[in-house]
């Protein structure tokens, strides 16, 4: 149940922005709030689509007066729970993107998608860092930290972002960098939320125009011995090479790439910004590890960056549990071949590990928020069948978190830590000192806890 709105209020806030305001009952309220993960449904009290960064600081104002908590969603990628009462503020009507060649900066509202930057980015021989998949909101997902398939060589996304726009608490429209509210500048870049809306975020780009990249195959037999060369050559990889491999139980059903339909598959992702022959050089071992059953590994321009790890454009149920380990060796794949491998009976549809290090463990000259930095690989484990998602899924889950007790990190980067209502995923997704210094930053920049954010 949800609270009683005055209703003459909620007319002067319609009457106050040029976006839609919708309160619970009203038609197309289901749908603005619609999240990339459909078994989560959200309930708010209210939502304000907003048009400008002028409507934030209405519907800001308006929830404050109100006593309403605040949380504000743009693609909906992000969603771990449902969202039940309270003002949802939603962004993707913020979608304007400015490209300053000279400078090498992306000016990117708080609405907008990758693949915009990543094609505007492109027409000058530049490319943001950006995540596995193009179609997640930028600014969202960057606020965690970000990592894709560059990390190693370029680091987190949030390492290269120089400066937001923000509507603050009490509704001010304020910046934030590094000369700036630099305390603000240092918390929003990986402390996530509890902080203000950021409305706009300007991202340095980087020189890129092609890497040599992709995705190699393997099923049946070759799985195992690919799985375990992977773990011995990726210790060996420079820094400059990203990898990642995922272990892909696929339905037969429409929608999959037919080829890999109905199969147990083992995909070897791999980023290398470089030259050709030297990528060419640096991935032979995998190639050679065992027979290939489908290879996509190539040059490529780096507006395909989105085709190495092939995420879906479109949403689905889904369940996930995210871990960050500090190591992943030969035991380690022994646990993931045993739960998770061919015949294991596994409820998961990918159980994917990412090799961080490199860039990743090194933090940006004057400090960031990012959690995560001394972990090694990252573990994310989705099933996509609802039947299992009460009981199949955490079990198994479990049992592999248990048989790699000694290898998970005590910190797990926010992005991948789950619901954050939970207070030991919140806790876990920062140092301790780093944890502390965000407690300090939103009890000065949202004192009255207008932002919704963590455990109640």
């Amino acid at each position: 149940m949800g609270i009683e709105l005055d209703t003459s209020a909620v007319a002067r806030l319609r009457d106050a922005v040029t976006g839609t305001v919708y309160v619970r009952g009203d038609e197309g309220l289901a749908a603005e709030v619609t999240c990339f993960n459909p078994a989560i449904r959200h309930d708010p009290d209210i939502v304000v689509a907003v048009s400008d960064e002028q409507d934030v600081v209405e519907a800001v104002l308006f929830a404050r007066s109100a006593g309403l908590p605040v949380r504000v969603q743009a693609t909906g990628h992000g969603a771990e729970a449902p969202i039940v009462g309270g003002m949802i503020i939603t962004t993707r009507g913020l979608n304007g993107l400015t490209i300053d060649a000279d400078a090498r900066l992306a000016h990117i509202d708080a609405g907008l998608r990758w693949a915009p930057v990543i094609i505007a980015a492109a027409e000058h021989g530049l490319a943001p860092v950006t995540g596995s998949s193009t179609s997640v909101g930028a600014v969202g997902y960057s606020l965690g930290g970000g990592l894709g398939p560059l990390a190693r060589r370029y680091g987190f996304t949030s390492d290269w972002i120089r400066g937001f726009r923000v509507v603050t608490a009490d509704g001010r429209i304020v910046v934030a960098d590094r000369e700036t509210n630099a305390d603000l500048f240092w918390a929003l870049r990986g402390g996530k939320g509890g902080l203000a809306v950021v409305t706009r975020m300007t991202l340095e780009l980087v020189p890129l125009r092609s890497l040599y990249g992709g995705s190699v195959f393997f099923e049946g037999g070759a799985i195992e011995p690919a799985l375990r060369a992977w773990v011995d050559w990726s210790a060996e990889l420079p820094d400059e090479a990203t990898t990642s491999v995922a272990l892909l139980t696929v339905p037969d059903v429409d929608g999959p790439p037919p080829p890999l339909r109905g199969r147990t598959v083992l995909s070897v992702r791999f980023a290398f910004p470089g030259a050709t022959a030297e990528g060419e050089r640096l991935f032979a071992p995998i190639r050679d590890a065992a027979p290939v059953y489908l290879d996509f590994v190539a040059e490529m321009p780096a507006t395909a960056v989105a085709s190495i790890h092939n995420d879906p454009e479109e949403g689905g149920p889904t369940w996930i549990r995210g871990y960050m380990l500090d190591t992943f060796d030969q035991d380690a794949a022994d646990v993931i071949l045993e739960l998770a491998g061919p015949g294991s009976g596994s409820p998961f549809l990918a159980v994917e590990l990412r090799q961080l290090g490199g860039a990743t463990a090194r933090d940006t000259d004057d400090g960031s928020a990012v959690g995560g930095r001394d972990s090694g690989y990252t573990l994310s484990l989705l099933a996509a069948d609802p039947s299992v998602f009460a009981d199949a899924a955490p079990a198994r889950a479990q049992a592999i978190a248990e048989a790699l007790r000694d290898c998970i990190s005590a910190v797990t980067n926010v992005n991948f830590a789950g619901d954050l209502a939970d207070r030991a995923a919140f806790e876990s997704g920062w140092p301790s000192d780093v944890g502390e210094r965000l407690t300090a930053a939103r009890a000065q920049w949202d004192p009255e806890k207008v932002f919704a954010f963590g455990p109640s």
